[in-house]
């Protein structure tokens, strides 16, 4: 049951309301769940720190993201 709280609708605006209702109700007991997608592997933080760490020198600090 849907009942007015505030406002006067019209009649059109209370059926616009209620089909979005329905099928939200519709489809929510419908779609079940799938297998999970699988992870990118650019988006895997043990991509970067699977590498070892670069050596101490002056461009260290731009090797310290990216792979080799």
């Amino acid at each position: 049951m849907i009942k007015v709280v505030r406002g006067n609708p019209t009649p059109e605006e209370l059926a616009a309301a209620l089909a979005v209702v329905q099928a939200r109700a519709a489809t929510a007991g419908t779609a079940a769940p799938g297998p999970a997608a699988p992870r990118p592997a650019w988006s895997d933080p043990g991509r970067v720190a699977a590498t070892r760490l670069p050596r101490p020198g002056p461009a260290a600090w731009a090797r310290t993201y990216w792979p080799n």
